[in-house]
C-alpha cells in the first residue's frame, strides 16, 4: 500500500497562497505536515492548518529548510509514510501530480532504474518560458528543454525540492538533508548523494508544478534564460554552500570548474548590477570566506545589531 505524506515548510507564510496549496495537497496525498520554521506570528497559520485537518510542527526558531523538511520527513514516519512528497510554501501543484509522480516511479522501475526520486516540472509562474529541470551538461548541471523519453520522464543532475516525491527506503538509504548547509543546494546535496548510492532521479514531463525560485527574475542582454535576483542574505548562503559543494567530493573535476565560474558569475551580478550592491557584494565574499573555512549553520551576526 503506498502513503504519501506531504511536508510543507513556511516561513511567514501569505495564508491565501498557502491555504490553496494546502487544499491541493489534502486532495492528493493520504496526510499533510506543515514545518512552521519559527515564523514570528504561527496564530493564523495554526488556525488555518486546523481548518484544513493538518498536522502543524511549529519550531521556536529558524533552524533552515533542510533541518524543517528533517523534522517533516520524521512525522512522516509516525504517519507510516511510504513516500514523503516536499513542498514550499508558494508552490501550487496540477491536481494530478502526485499521481502522475508516482506513475513515472513505476515507470523508471519498469525500465530498469533505480529511481530514488521524482519530481515535477517546475514552472515559474512569473516567467513564459522558465522551466527549471537541470540534467547533465559538461560543466555541470544546467536548465534543459523537456524533452521526454518515451516513457515520459527525463533524468535528471537534482531535482528541486519543492514537489520532490521521494520514497523512504531511499532516504533510508541516502539519509536526511543536510542540516549543515542552512538553505540553498540542499536539494543538489542530495540528489548528488543519492545518485553516488546508485539512484536515479526523474523529471515526469507530464507533472506540473507553479513556483518561484528567487524574489524575482531579470533578463540580461544577450541571455536567453532569466537570472533569478535573491535577497543578500541568500547571496551569501549560495556562495559560501557552493565553496562547500566544490570541496564535498560530491562533483567531478569539470563541475568543479563550472560552479567556480558561477560563484564569480554570481558575485560579480550581484556586485555591480543589484542593489544594494556594497552590501551584496560583502556578503559575498564572506560567504566565500567562510565556506573556505568550512563554517556552516546559519549566518553569524554581530551581537546587539541583528546584522551580519
Amino acid at each position: 500500500m503506498t502513503t504519501v505524506v506531504a511536508v510543507v515548510v513556511t516561513f511567514g507564510p501569505d495564508l491565501e497562497l498557502t491555504g490553496t496549496l494546502l487544499r491541493s495537497l489534502s486532495a492528493q496525498v493520504e496526510h499533510v505536515v506543515v514545518v512552521d520554521n519559527g515564523s514570528p506570528d504561527v496564530t493564523g497559520l495554526r488556525d488555518l492548518c486546523a481548518r484544513a485537518d493538518v498536522r502543524f510542527e511549529p519550531l521556536a526558531t529558524n533552524t533552515g529548510i533542510a533541518a524543517a523538511q528533517n523534522v517533516g520527513i520524521a512525522a512522516a514516519r509516525d504517519l507510516a509514510a511510504t513516500h514523503v512528497l516536499l513542498s514550499d510554501q508558494d508552490s501550487v501543484p496540477a491536481a494530478d501530480m502526485v499521481e502522475l509522480l508516482l506513475a513515472g516511479l513505476r515507470a523508471a522501475e519498469r525500465r530498469g532504474d533505480r529511481p530514488g526520486a521524482v519530481g515535477p516540472v517546475s514552472v515559474d509562474v512569473r516567467s513564459a518560458d522558465e522551466v527549471m529541470v537541470y540534467r547533465d551538461s559538461r560543466w555541470g548541471p544546467r536548465r534543459s528543454p523537456c524533452t521526454p523519453d518515451t516513457d515520459g520522464l527525463v533524468e535528471a543532475t537534482f531535482l528541486l525540492a519543492s514537489g520532490c516525491l521521494i520514497p523512504l527506503d531511499v532516504l533510508d538509504d541516502v539519509g536526511g538533508m543536510n542540516e549543515a548547509w542552512f538553505i540553498d543546494h540542499v536539494d543538489l546535496e542530495w540528489g548528488l548523494r543519492a545518485r553516488r548510492r546508485g539512484w536515479t532521479l526523474h523529471a515526469v514531463v507530464a507533472a506540473r508544478l507553479d513556483h518561484r525560485l528567487g524574489d524575482r527574475l531579470v533578463r540580461l542582454p544577450g541571455r536567453r534564460q532569466e537570472v533569478h535576483v535573491h535577497s543578500p542574505t541568500r547571496v551569501y548562503y549560495l556562495a559560501r554552500n557552493t565553496v562547500l559543494l566544490v570541496r564535498s567530493g560530491l562533483l567531478p573535476v569539470a563541475w568543479r570548474i563550472g560552479y567556480l565560474v558561477w560563484l564569480a558569475k554570481l558575485t560579480a551580478f550581484n556586485a555591480l548590477l543589484v542593489p544594494p550592491r556594497w552590501r551584496r557584494a560583502r556578503l559575498a565574499v564572506r560567504g566565500v570566506l567562510d565556506g573556505l573555512l568550512r563554517r556552516t549553520g546559519p549566518l553569524r551576526v554581530r551581537p546587539g545589531t541583528g546584522s551580519p
